[in-house]
């Protein structure tokens, strides 16, 4: 049970930062225009595959880190603290969706190989500066240090999965201009809630460490 309340608590953040707008968001949008649902979809599983790369480097430095320093560790987990505060802070502020209109040429129209498209959608995530914050920084503090390493990868499974579906949904969705125009139209008040949660789940991570 204790494991499953961590998951879900973990899952309650990244479900936030998912669906936020970022780099992998636009090459996701950019793949269903161009080349299609399918080439989409790929792309996303690529995405999907490389965070479980991203948490097994977090799992091992994250036991590296605390059999060397537990000051160490508790400055990662508060830098954590503040990353979420800082994201809510940036994301209430943004006046609405940065998404441009994407020209599709008659060149773009090619289909594209589906090893390529998982291919992108790996290096894409895998250099994404957002991914790479929320594990060494985000998963540090949400995730208990004494947690086996082969639950916290089960954690990462059930966040890859995620991931995997919410893309998949975009590349379904997406493709559909009335449904993109609206959701883009919505930015505003979108950035707004998710913000606000953010900054809530950093006050309430702050408060229950502090009571640790």
């Amino acid at each position: 049970m204790t494991y499953i309340i961590e998951f879900l608590g973990l899952m309650a953040v990244f479900s936030i930062f998912i669906v936020a707008p970022g780099a992998d968001f636009a090459v996701i949008l950019r793949q269903s225009i161009v080349h299609g649902r399918r080439a989409a979809i790929m792309t996303g599983l690529g995405m999907g595959i490389s965070l479980l790369f991203h948490i097994s480097y977090t799992i091992l430095g994250l036991g590296l880190i605390v059999s060397k320093s537990l000051m160490l560790f508790a400055a990662i987990k508060w830098a954590g603290v503040a990353y979420l505060v800082y994201l809510g802070i940036k994301s209430f502020r943004e006046p609405g969706f940065k998404v441009q209109e994407i020209d599709v040429t008659a060149e773009d129209r090619k289909s594209a190989p589906m090893l390529t498209c998982l291919g992108m959608g790996f290096i894409t995530n895998a250099l994404n500066p957002k991914p790479v914050l929320f594990f060494l920084s985000l998963f540090s503090t949400l995730v208990h240090h004494d947690t086996p390493a082969l639950i916290q990868f089960s954690y990462g499974i059930g966040m890859a999965t995620a991931l995997v579906a919410w893309f998949a949904g975009v590349s379904y969705f997406f493709t559909v201009k009335t449904i993109r125009d609206r959701f883009i139209a919505s930015g505003k008040w979108f950035n707004r809630i998710t913000g606000a949660a953010l900054v809530g789940f950093g006050f309430r991570l702050a408060l229950s460490r502090a009571a640790d």
